[in-house]
């Protein structure tokens, strides 16, 4: 439920106050409480706030190191701004990647949704076309590539979730508030909240359930992305330890990952590629010599446009039965998560019914349709 808005005045005092709070140093620093940071964020979604204002206050709370109040309060600001769908079918799948993409491999999980589809999923992922800190190959530029609509509205992205069973949503039309603040997030250059809390606003809500499937890598951040997503208001949650902080986990070696049931606790997950007859001598999709360099002054290592074009190529052709890194990153993920919502007694039985929609041409039709 939307929170009562502060007036413009009071708004921008509680900002100015809550940056007196957390940037006064290492000692004497403040937590902000839920209400504190709720408001902070609503006012710098306004479009009113002083750019600098927003940035001494992102970087502070960076540096003090962010509370769950904090990250639920800002999580919860952005969803009462945003526009939130609920689709006509029971269910709802929400797979959310970072936003700000992939450079260390070619990327596997933008091809996900449409396999979860063809097995009778309903599944939404949702991105943008860049941002920082590592400006790579996202979900948008990857979709784009592979000629798909990236900027559908979100009445027509619920509709088109509707009809083939999957869609893309972009945080352009679903959060724009959200979305302006890119121009300054660009400038501090280095990760702060917001890149923690807008893979789980859940743009497209299931008229019964929702669940949702991230990633994550350092080790703290399961219990912080299950506290999110239960203040997102997901039936339950599932954190694979992806490469890169994706849904993907490692190909070559033992994983894991942490989930939660409805109104179940946090609970670990030992994972391996092998029972699944994957084996690779990479953890992920290398890339490939050829690819160009970054061309501009954001992007760290590789051309995202080309290894965008690069994972296009390769889904395409994975989602059409040609077996490769690109089809086992796809089993592997599609089956983890279809275990989870338990649809599979085993992850090799789910692996099972994700190759045989790869392998008849299924898979890449239900694709296909999103064109």
């Amino acid at each position: 439920m939307n929170k009562p808005m502060m007036t413009d005045l009071e708004l921008q005092h509680n900002l100015r106050q809550c940056i007196q709070k957390v940037a006064t140093g290492p000692e004497y620093s403040k937590d902000l409480s839920y209400e504190e940071a709720y408001q902070a964020m609503r006012y710098m979604l306004t479009g009113q706030a002083d750019p600098v204002q927003i940035a001494v206050y992102f970087i502070a709370l960076r540096m003090k190191r962010e509370t769950e109040a904090e990250n639920r309060g800002t999580l919860q600001a952005i969803i009462d701004t945003a526009t939130i769908q609920t689709a006509k079918v029971a269910q709802v799948v929400d797979l959310s990647d970072p936003y700000d993409g992939y450079v260390r491999g070619i990327p596997a999980s933008s091809f996900v949704p449409a396999v979860l589809a063809a097995l009778g999923e309903y599944a939404v992922i949702h991105g943008l076309q860049q941002v920082g800190p590592k400006y790579g190959a996202t979900h948008h530029k990857i979709l784009q590539a592979a000629g798909l609509q990236v900027n559908l509205s979100p009445a027509a992205a619920c509709q088109q979730l509707e009809q083939i069973g999957w869609t893309y949503l972009d945080q352009s039309q679903f959060a724009p508030a959200l979305h302006a603040l890119i121009p300054i997030r660009q400038r501090m250059i280095k990760r702060q909240i917001l890149t923690t809390v807008e893979t789980l606003i859940g743009p497209i809500r299931g008229a019964e359930q929702t669940h949702c499937m991230g990633g994550y890598v350092h080790t703290a951040y399961p219990p912080i992305y299950a506290y999110l997503a239960r203040q997102a208001g997901f039936n339950s949650a599932l954190f694979v330890r992806g490469v890169e902080g994706g849904i993907i986990p490692s190909l070559q070696q033992a994983g894991k990952a942490f989930y939660y049931p409805a109104a179940g606790e946090l609970t670990q997950w030992d994972l391996s590629p092998t029972p699944l007859g994957i084996e690779a001598s990479t953890r992920a999709i290398p890339l490939p010599d050829d690819l160009p360099p970054a061309q501009d002054e954001l992007s760290t290592t590789v051309n995202s446009d080309a290894l965008a074009e690069r994972s296009a190529q390769l889904g395409l052709a994975a989602l059409g039965g040609e077996k490769g890194l690109m089809y086992d990153s796809i089993v592997y993920a599609s089956a983890i998560l279809l275990t989870h919502l338990g649809r599979y007694p085993q992850l090799t039985d789910a692996a099972h019914a994700v190759r045989t929609v790869l392998d008849n041409g299924r898979a890449l039709a239900v694709f296909k349709a999103a064109a």
